[in-house]
């Protein structure tokens, strides 16, 4: 295996390590040790790849960001032309994904908020990314109904605040995460579909 393939098959084994000892114990009872245990590679291959436990942290959620919006993108992409089966196709991936048994949903709903303020930003960046895909299906909705307003990017920031923090109640309550699914469209529904009249 060339250089490069190891040092990006440690990163991975890093990130994926870093979410499940942070999933398992927190974020701040998390240490490089247990992440480098983890993953099975040394504490000096850690910083050569990483400046930070921080750093690993944001690296891993980013990385976890990138897959869910992913699987959002793959979803609508494979959905029929119409722009609501595609939001809520969109919206289905996305429950889909928090909904799976491995460490992603607790670090992205959960101990993003224990890191500080880098995190805090990360996280902002992150809803500003899901507000961006609404904006898309908005886009498809008003090539449908060109009398459709231009929403408010605030009202987006508060369409994905307000379903993620929804997401984490119901899953710190043992709860299914999909069973939101109509719920979400509803609010999206209601959010994309102003007119210019109104």
């Amino acid at each position: 295996m060339h250089a490069v393939d190891v040092a990006s098959d440690q990163r991975a084994r890093l990130l994926a390590a870093m979410a499940t000892v942070v999933a398992d114990r927190g974020y701040a009872a998390t240490t490089v040790a247990d992440v480098v245990r983890t993953a099975g590679v040394s504490r000096s291959t850690f910083y050569e790849l990483f400046t930070s436990k921080e750093a690993c942290f944001i690296d891993a959620y980013n990385a976890g960001v990138d897959d869910l919006l992913q699987a959002v993108r793959d979803a609508v992409r494979d959905a029929p032309s119409d722009w609501r089966a595609q939001l809520r196709a969109g919206i289905r991936a996305y429950l889909d994904r928090l909904a799976r048994t491995d460490h992603f949903a607790r670090v992205y709903i959960d101990e993003i908020h224990a890191a500080g303020a880098v995190a805090l930003a990360a996280r902002a960046d992150a809803l500003r990314r899901f507000a961006d895909r609404y904006h898309a299906s908005f886009s498809q909705a008003r090539a449908a109904d060109p009398s459709l307003r231009e929403p408010d990017p605030d009202a987006l920031l508060v369409l994905c605040a307000g379903t993620e923090q929804l997401v984490a109640e119901r899953l710190r309550a043992g709860g299914d995460v999909r069973a939101l699914e109509d719920v979400f469209c509803t609010c999206a529904e209601a959010v994309l579909t102003h007119h210019q009249e109104d």
